[in-house]
């Protein structure tokens, strides 16, 4: 096993301890601090198995396949966690959890037409806004501009799904043609 799934499987082990961390300790600064590291590192790890992939020609279909679930993964249980915790509203974590299902549907509709979908620059700005929303509320600061700064990155990050799979959808619409 390579060093890029290596580092997709630690950011898969890291997420119970993420959300046992941030769930069993919410009043807690310190563990709010602990869970908000776990996520980082985690996060990090997202970042640097693509570009050991690419750079050095280690991509497989292990983590074509793991890479992608493993960043869904996070990032959906951070925010369930939010809701559980009153930070952010339930609406906008389904509406980000649909988009993640309809673009993994639209995945596989393309895959079974032999066509491959890379990820478009709009998927990635709402990963990193969704990434960083989430360390903020998780830090819970108790400064009002902190609160405020989630706000704001909770409403970019909601916009970016929406945008983000808008244009997904558009710019992919022939893999929704029926195949004759």
């Amino acid at each position: 096993m390579n060093l890029p799934n290596k580092l997709t499987i630690f950011r898969v082990i890291l997420i119970p301890f993420f959300v046992a961390v941030l769930l069993l300790y919410p009043d807690n600064s310190t563990m709010r601090l602990v869970a908000d590291a776990i996520f980082i590192v985690a996060s990090l790890t997202d970042m640097l198995d693509g570009k050991i992939a690419r750079k050095y020609n280690l991509v497989t279909n292990f983590g074509k396949f793991m890479d992608p679930l493993a960043d869904k993964l996070l990032v959906c249980s951070a925010m369930i966690c939010l809701v559980a915790l009153n930070q952010i509203p339930a609406w906008i974590v389904i509406i980000i959890i649909a988009r993640e299902f309809i673009i993994s549907g639209f995945r596989l509709v393309a895959a079974d037409n032999n066509v491959v979908i890379a990820a478009n620059y709009w998927g990635k700005f709402k990963t990193v806004f969704q990434m960083l929303m989430i360390i903020v509320m998780v830090a819970n600061f108790a400064f009002p501009f902190w609160n405020i700064l989630g706000i704001v990155l909770m409403w970019i990050a909601l916009a970016l799904t929406v945008i983000s799979l808008v244009v997904y959808i558009y710019d992919n619409r022939a893999v929704l043609k029926e195949q004759k």
